[in-house]
This record gives C-alpha cells, structure tokens and sequence, in this order.
C-alpha cells in the first residue's frame, strides 16, 4: 500500500522499519520536532526521523496540524505535502499530535493507530506505564481505525501480551513495541477484509500522561503498590526517595511483610535494606544516588558512612523528585 506513516519514539520506529521491510511505499513520514536531550540540551531528532533518515524517507515536522491554530503555516505546509503524498492509508503510533478531520479524511482508506493496550482499557497517553501501575497480569496492542475521539475508534486486530512480574515500563515497552510493528504488517497484508468493531463500553480507563511529579514514593501507600510504581516510572521518571538529606532514586525493589510505622528503616546491612510502608515493607535492592551510578542495597548502604540506621524514619514524601 502507499502509506504516510506518523510517529515520534522508538515503539513507532520499530513499526515505520517493519512497513518498509514489508514493502509497502511510505511516501511521506511525520514526526515531532527535534527536542533538546542529553546533558548538553542539543536538539536530537526523534526515533522516527532518524529511522526515516536511514530509509531514505520524506520527512515533515510540523509543530501542529491545526490549520486554525498558532503554528497554521506548520500545519498549512503539512497539508501541501500529505495531499502531494497521495497515501492510501496514513499509520499513526505514538505521534504525539492530536489528527484534525481534515488529517483522518485525506488519506482514502483512513487512519490506522497501533495502540499499547487492550481497547477500551488505557485508552491515553500512557497505556504502558499505567498497566504496570494498576497491576494488570496482561496487556497487548490493538490496532484501531482512527476517528476523531480519543482513541476510541473501531478495532481492527488485538494481540494479548502477558506482564511479567519483573516487567518496568521500559522492558514492557520494548516486548509491545516488537508486537505492534508485527501486527500491523499482518493487518495490512490482510487489508481490506479485515473486519472493524466497535470497542465494548465496558472495561474502559483512560491512561493520563506521566508526570514527574509522581516520582517521589510516599511510604504510606501498601508495598505492593509502590514497588509496581518503580516499575511503572522505570525509565522515567523514576521513583525516588529522601535519605538523610539526599534524594536517592529506587530502580528495583521487592514488597515484604514486615509491619511498622511507615517510612520506618527496618534493616539497613549487608545485603539488606527494608523500609516499612502503610502495608507491608518494601526491600530496596537498586539504588542511585543523585549524580552517581546505580548500585545494590549492600553498596548503597556502606556508602551512606553510617547516615542510615535501623529504626530511623524516612520522610513520607520526598519534597523535590529528580
């Protein structure tokens, strides 16, 4: 098929390189804007258009796609080029831009979204992150007909993805990007027959944008919960704590069943850290300390020098997350 493909990270770019190696003819790519990133704040292209690049593709990066909107001649000059890239079908996954109609009427089959959930659970912004949260035992892709609402559009395919009880929002999304770029060569290959169906009205939730605000853990909240956070927040924003003056990020952790007051340090030796919750205990087994390398409980301990005693309460709430 002729297709405009639109995407920013890399779970799109992994479908973008499936298409191509599936021989479709992308006619036009779309993606965010470079963004600054990395210590020295240099704009970096996105996944996408660096995966478009390597291709050889057209690419186009509006600021917007509102005709009427502060950036019309982003969106004006957009409309020129999606109308000259003739596409039969336009991919979207993970874009980062909201389709205006005059978007999912140009191309003459429509718009095809690959989405990071089971439809209509985690319709949003962030599918992946929030199913490891809730503690969902299973997730998976659906890849939806795109129409005006906020992915609420008819199903075409779904595939059912198991979360591990290890999995962080960066591993699982590495498992969905893989099975979104699959799927949606198979819908195509079966395009059109494939039959559309609405989503059920039951079971639906919404998957609001990661925040960094969520970052600081508060002890009072079970143990269970809060080790599903760090790995929910696992690449980012990361979970987070304050010890002994220092805000510390916890990238692994494990729950327990020990009781006490919350924020209580339970064990602090060897290879042993344990912090009291509201419900239960947490053990911290994967540390990083602001500007320092990540390290187990056993390194972390002997580097607090003696800061980090059995009995002493942690804040409930770190003031400031990193």
């Amino acid at each position: 098929m002729r297709l405009v493909f639109a995407g920013t990270p890399e779970f799109a770019a992994e479908a973008l390189r499936a298409l191509a190696a599936a021989g479709h003819t992308i006619s036009l790519v779309l993606s965010q804007p470079d963004r600054p990133a990395g210590r020295g704040m240099k704009l970096q292209a996105s996944a996408v258009k660096q995966a478009a690049q390597a291709l050889g593709l057209p690419v186009a990066q509006p600021r917007s796609l509102r005709l009427d909107g502060k950036f019309a001649d982003d969106a004006m000059a957009a409309q020129a080029a999606l109308r000259q890239a003739e596409p039969e079908l336009m991919v979207v996954a993970a874009y980062g831009l909201i389709l205006p109609p005059w978007v999912l009427q140009l191309p003459t089959q429509g718009c095809v979204n690959i989405h990071a959930s089971l439809l209509p659970r985690w319709r949003g912004a962030a599918p992946i992150q929030r199913a490891i949260e809730a503690g969902d035992e299973e997730t998976g892709i659906t890849l939806m007909q795109m129409d005006e609402g906020l992915d609420t559009g008819d199903m075409l395919l779904a595939q059912r993805c198991a979360i591990s009880p290890t999995d962080t929002a960066g591993s699982l999304h590495d498992k969905l990007a893989r099975m979104g770029a699959e799927l949606v060569v198979q819908g195509l290959s079966q395009w059109p027959a494939l039959t559309r169906q609405a989503q059920p009205a039951q079971g639906l939730s919404y998957a609001r944008k990661i925040d960094k605000a969520e970052g600081p853990i508060d002890w009072r909240l079970p143990a269970t919960e809060i080790e599903r956070r760090v790995r929910a927040f696992d690449p980012f924003p990361g979970a987070s704590f304050e010890c002994a003056g220092e805000v510390v990020k916890l990238w692994r952790a494990e729950a327990g069943v020990a009781q006490a007051p919350a924020g209580t340090v339970l064990q602090a030796q060897g290879d042993l850290l344990e912090v009291a919750c509201g419900h239960g205990s947490l053990r911290l087994l994967l540390l990083q300390r602001a500007g320092g390398r990540r390290m187990d409980a056993h390194g972390f301990v002997q580097a607090m020098q003696g800061r980090l005693q059995v009995g002493q309460r942690l804040n409930l709430v770190a003031s400031t997350p990193i």
